[in-house]
């Protein structure tokens, strides 16, 4: 996208879901809001959001603590697997354990899962037309963020697979005209207490 002004990309998975994915759970519910406190002096337009209940709960959490920022829905912030790799793409080494991972996509997820993905980088990628720059939040899921993290870094389309984000993390893009993009922040949680950090994946990593 060519514009003239400077879009900076706030992007966070949701909160912890529930088991029965119906909502957050309470651990959630408070990282949604602590999440929202932190991004309360930052300047935002919108906050996008992904239709399920987990995003959706999330980004209304966040935006309890905002000032008169609209919420948006979007099928493109959705939950759903952006590209689907073949084996030649994959590194040998672990092109097994990646295509295993994989293995329960859909005909519906390979159908429509590139082309959700493909309009996700033209709807909140890139820098904006005027001359004034621009602030957006998407709250979304894992794989999503993963996606902009591996365009803004110009890396192939599988190497989303393998980055994780822990829920109600923080990752910021910086699209300025005439330059790449910028991955300012990533997967930050210094706005969680210890015990709400790494929800959802293994124990091992709490930083």
């Amino acid at each position: 996208m060519t514009g003239t002004a400077t879009r900076h990309l706030y992007l966070a998975r949701h909160g912890e879901a529930s088991p029965d994915g119906s909502g957050l759970t309470e651990a959630g519910r408070r990282q949604a809001t602590l999440l929202g406190r932190r991004l309360r002096g930052v300047p935002l337009a919108a906050v996008h959001h992904g239709p399920l209940p987990r995003a959706e709960q999330t980004a209304r959490l966040i935006g309890a603590q905002l000032e008169d920022v609209p919420l948006h829905v979007s099928d493109a912030a959705g939950d759903y697997v952006p590209h689907l790799p073949d084996r030649g793409e994959l590194p040998p080494e672990s092109a097994d354990l990646h295509l295993r991972f994989l293995a329960g996509a859909t005909d519906e997820d390979r159908r429509n899962g590139p082309v959700l993905a493909r309009r996700a980088l033209d709807l909140f990628t890139g820098p904006v037309e005027g001359e004034q720059d621009r602030h957006e939040l998407v709250v979304t899921h894992n794989f999503l963020v993963a996606w902009f993290v591996r365009d803004a870094l110009h890396a192939p389309k599988w190497r989303w697979l393998g980055l994780n984000h822990g829920n109600a993390a923080l990752t910021v893009i910086r699209y300025a005209p005439g330059r790449p993009a910028s991955l300012l922040v990533s997967n930050d949680m210094r706005h969680l207490p210890a015990e709400l950090r790494w929800t959802g994946f293994a124990p091992e990593p709490h930083v």
